[in-house]
């Protein structure tokens, strides 16, 4: 077989939100549609998820949670700056507008997020392979310090920086994801100096941005790929070889799964729209179709784990 020009990590995010989202992602695995999970410790399914993880032998690691649900952190939980009236996070707007007010404690994101490493230790039996943030949170001012200094002291290697090659030409995505998505390249960007400082490693390119839900295809896809080799052969290495044609490394966030049912699974708060979506069942047939895997063997591209890279 020829050798490999790129070292692809598809990673299902929100695993352990919900039975139907534990089992597609599983399913996407056994296709060979994924490779590699990230975990929600806080959602309703996370210790199902933990215990298939062990018996698949799927590759995990910790998806960071401040703004879905209710805090690990026992003492976070009736009266912090990271939770509403109910008890509950702010949400994913909600979080960021709490963090421009100043309104946030970063000790208490600290708190929160070594609590959810010992949580998520408990499950495995294993310090996180990687570790990132639902919806992003991790490389929002502030706290990627907070997670960086959390990454470093943990020995945790590998975090997810979403800076995608072609979000700027994307004609698909409708005004508010497309505003969304560049405040978060922006916000990635600013967390580079900041990761780089405190010796954290991320795959030269990722893309899984402009291919969500019903945006996902084999040719949307293969579009992103393509760009992100391209902006992979550009980067500083941080994988690979020294020959000629080195290796380049990306990333690729995904969200397969069954569409929860009413009232099963979520963070404390029930399932929430994009999880009941059909979109989660659409990107999961997307992944495990043949012409997308014939698309990574003409690409020579090989589908690993963090640990791998």
């Amino acid at each position: 077989m020829p050798q490999s020009r790129m070292k692809l990590v598809v990673t299902g995010d929100d695993f352990g939100y919900c039975p139907r989202r534990n089992q597609g992602i599983v399913d996407c695995f056994q296709a060979g549609g994924l490779s590699n999970v990230s975990l929600l410790v806080n959602a309703a399914a996370a210790k199902e998820a933990a215990d298939l993880a062990k018996r698949h032998s799927i590759p995990i690691g910790l998806h960071a949670n401040l703004s879905e649900g209710v805090p690990v952190c026992q003492g976070l939980q009736a009266d912090s700056t990271l939770v509403n009236q109910r008890g509950f996070f702010h949400g994913k707007m909600g979080f960021r507008k709490a963090l421009e007010r100043g309104q946030l404690s970063m000790k208490q994101v600290e708190l929160e997020l070594r609590a959810q490493v010992r949580l998520f230790t408990e499950l495995t039996g294993h310090l996180p392979h990687h570790m990132d943030g639902h919806q992003h949170v991790h490389v929002l001012p502030g706290v990627r310090e907070v997670f960086a200094q959390v990454l470093s002291d943990l020995s945790i290697t590998f975090t997810r920086v979403p800076v995608e090659a072609g979000l700027h030409s994307c004609t698909w995505l409708p005004p508010h994801l497309h505003r969304f998505h560049t405040q978060v390249e922006r916000d990635a960007l600013d967390a580079i100096p900041v990761f780089t400082r405190y010796g954290i490693r991320w795959p030269d390119s990722y893309f899984g941005l402009t291919t969500m839900g019903c945006n996902m295809s084999v040719s949307n896809l293969h579009r992103a790929l393509r760009l992100a080799f391209s902006a992979g052969c550009s980067a500083p290495s941080s994988g690979g070889d020294d020959s000629d044609q080195p290796v380049v490394t990306a990333e690729l966030m995904v969200h397969p799964g069954y569409p929860s049912l009413p009232q099963q699974g979520g963070c404390g708060e029930g399932p929430d729209d994009f999880s009941r979506s059909a979109d989660r069942q659409h990107e999961l047939s997307v992944l495990r179709d043949p012409a997308l895997l014939e698309v990574y063997r003409q690409e020579r591209v090989q589908l690993c784990a963090f640990k791998d890279l």
